[in-house]
């Protein structure tokens, strides 16, 4: 009986490892074929078993297998495989030294083979082409087992941020965006200080910092679900400039006046979601939820892994014990096959579809996909289609060392809904009982368009929103998608604005050849104007108001919100190091903080101001890596 080949002593089993995986991985293909006519076996040939060599291992993929793990089906009768032919026993241990145990989890992740090397016996095709039985090396499924505790692998992703150029208003008079209430980067970035590190710079979105915070704006009247204040002030980290910003406040439904709600939990069971700071801090998160049901709600369980399935149908919000019941019993292991579990969540939350309710999918991941449909455009095209159901999302991060921010992003933006970070219970408080209202959405692809008096303004600079910038044009195209306001949602912005004396390194550009320049505007004072065009929950159409900035409007202190939105801006440009910071400093920002916390209900505004102690004490030591595991 002829006998596996160990690798030669002192040799790597780098090589070696993959090898043995793909060997069983041919050998489900066998099995899966197993009653299907057989071609005449070819001539037998001489098989030499390579020595193993410390070269790089390339992952097997999909297509170098040809076909799916997960849906090959084994032979019932294991022995009509071992009538053939003789079996190889490949039973002697062989040590995996830790250098490889990430090669192991890799392979496990994307082809399931070191799954099937957990089990006793598969059918497999040998030298000659003839199918024989391979027993799994003991050892190999030892050091799986072992890693199941270990941090997952790949590293923390964050999509590279462009910040917005000073921009003269002759040149370009319009600034045109999304709305954006996300607030993932900021209590990400809170999860980094925490830890005693400094957040990379691509993970700090200066917009989600500034629209973390609640502030006094006017609120909507009549029959618009939303309203404008505008304000102009002092730039505090450069004098000679000025600060405009724009608030955006939503109408806050009564709680007693909520419609009735369709919530489909997908929640991530995959082994990369294990720590206590990923599944159980769901478990724990969901319940605040819970809790917060009433009978005209519906609730359902999606979870995914290697595959997915409904964990609860659809049940009425009376039975909140038995969602509890559902979502306690969470566990986690396996691959991750985010897509799939997309699909099942919006299939289900399509067939409990409440016309004129909430239909909603509340994602709670990692991040991390791996299997199925895993690539980023695809999954971005996948919720684009999905979205026209009119199911909105919420995409909800949780955990560290391998969360991939730009997936969650991106998800939300095209999914109709927002994206929060979740770096501990009291965040998820926030999201899903201070901020509760908003999973009710009052206004969507809400967009605006600033058309700034160059009379007024030599240059402007948007702060933020560098990934909802649109097209001057797309303004009025009513195809075009952009952002969603819940319930009580507030909009910040701010413009940084250059006067025109001072505009003078500007870039312009040449004069037109084939057209005349427009002829100039009555002379007025205003600043600038805002337009603002929203469509109803379950409409087609916008609608579209403006405001002016009139030119008297500058105030020297526009009191506590004002600066306090400045000073939190002017933080996450210090976080970003950002080449538009000026004189501000972390130091600063801490002096200004300390004094404008007021009256701080949720305690909010005194959390930030620990967080930039923090920074203050870390500013002297390199940010973390974009891979950093805390």
């Amino acid at each position: 009986m002829s006998r596996a080949r160990r690798p030669a002593p002192g040799g790597s089993v780098v090589s070696y490892v993959p090898k043995v995986a793909a060997g069983l991985l041919l050998a489900l293909l066998v099995a899966g074929c197993a009653r299907a006519p057989e071609p005449p076996p070819p001539e037998p040939t001489p098989t030499t078993v390579p020595t193993p060599t410390d070269e790089p291992v390339k992952d097997l993929t999909i297509e170098d297998i040809g076909f799916e793990p997960h849906r090959a089906t084994l032979p019932a009768d294991k022995r009509e495989v071992e009538k053939a032919s003789p079996s190889i026993v490949a039973d002697d241990p062989i040590a995996v030294p830790a250098r490889v145990t990430r090669e192991i989890t890799e392979l496990r992740a994307q082809t399931g083979a070191l799954k099937a090397l957990k089990s006793a016996e598969y059918a497999g095709r040998s030298k000659g082409g003839r199918p024989e039985a391979i027993k799994a090396p003991a050892a190999l499924a030892k050091a799986d087992a072992a890693l199941q505790n270990e941090p997952p692998s790949g590293g923390e992703q964050y999509a590279k941020i462009v910040e917005n150029p000073f921009r003269s208003p002759k040149v370009a008079p319009l600034s045109t965006f999304s709305a954006d209430v996300n607030t993932a980067s900021y209590s990400n970035a809170r999860r980094f200080l925490a830890g005693g590190s400094l957040p990379p710079k691509d993970s700090v979105f200066l917009a989600e910092f500034v629209n973390y915070f609640p502030y006094s704006y006017e609120r909507p009247k009549g029959d618009d679900p939303v309203a404008l204040d505008l304000a102009v002030g002092p730039c505090p980290w450069n004098p000679k400039h000025h600060l405009v910003r724009v608030g955006v406040q939503a109408r806050q439904l009564d709680p007693t006046a909520m419609p009735p709600r369709n919530l489909v939990f997908l929640v991530d069971t995959s082994g990369s979601m294990s720590a206590p700071n990923r599944l159980p801090l769901v478990v724990q998160s969901l319940e605040l939820l819970i809790d917060t049901l009433t009978p005209q709600d519906t609730v359902s369980l999606v979870t995914y892994a290697g595959t997915a399935g409904v964990a609860l149908p659809p049940t009425k919000g009376t039975e909140k014990e038995v969602v509890r019941a559902a979502v306690k019993g969470l566990q986690s292991g396996g691959s991750t096959n985010g897509a799939g579990g997309i699909a099942v969540a919006y299939d289900l939350a399509v067939r409990s579809f409440v016309p004129g309710g909430v239909n909603r999918v509340i994602l709670c991941t990692d991040g991390d996909f791996n299997v199925g449909v895993s690539n980023h455009g695809d999954l971005v095209r996948m919720i684009e289609e999905r979205r026209r159901t009119g199911v909105f999302l919420t995409c909800l991060g949780f955990g560290m060392g391998n969360y991939k921010d730009a997936m969650l992003r991106d998800l939300a933006v095209h999914g109709n809904g927002h994206h929060a970070y979740i770096d501990g219970l009291e965040e998820a408080r926030k999201v899903f009982v201070e901020q509760g209202g908003a999973l009710v959405v009052v206004a969507k692809d809400v967009k605006f368009q600033v058309e700034f008096n160059p009379a007024r303004v030599g240059a402007y600079r948007l702060l933020g929103y560098e990934n909802r910038l649109l097209r001057d044009e797309d303004f009025r195209d009513d195809r075009k998608d952009a952002g969603e306001m819940g319930s009580g949602h507030q909009v910040t912005v701010l413009y940084e604005i250059v006067p025109p004396a001072l505009a003078k390194d500007v870039p312009g550009v040449d004069p037109l050849r084939y057209q005349s320049p427009p002829a100039p505007a009555a002379a007025s004072d205003e600043w600038l104007t805002v337009k603002m065009r929203y469509k109803a929950p379950d409409g087609d159409a916008s609608k579209e108001f403006a405001r002016s900035l009139a030119g008297n409007a500058y105030r020297a202190d526009q009191g506590a919100d004002f600066r306090w939105a400045a000073a939190v801006a002017s933080f996450a440009q210090q976080l970003r190091d950002s080449p538009h910071k000026g004189v501000g400093s972390v130091p600063g920002v801490l002096e200004e903080a300390a004094a404008l916390v007021g009256a701080d209900p949720n305690g909010h505004r005194a959390g930030f101001v620990e967080m930039v102690r923090k920074a203050q004490a870390l500013t002297t030591r390199p940010a973390a890596p974009a891979g950093a595991t805390n």
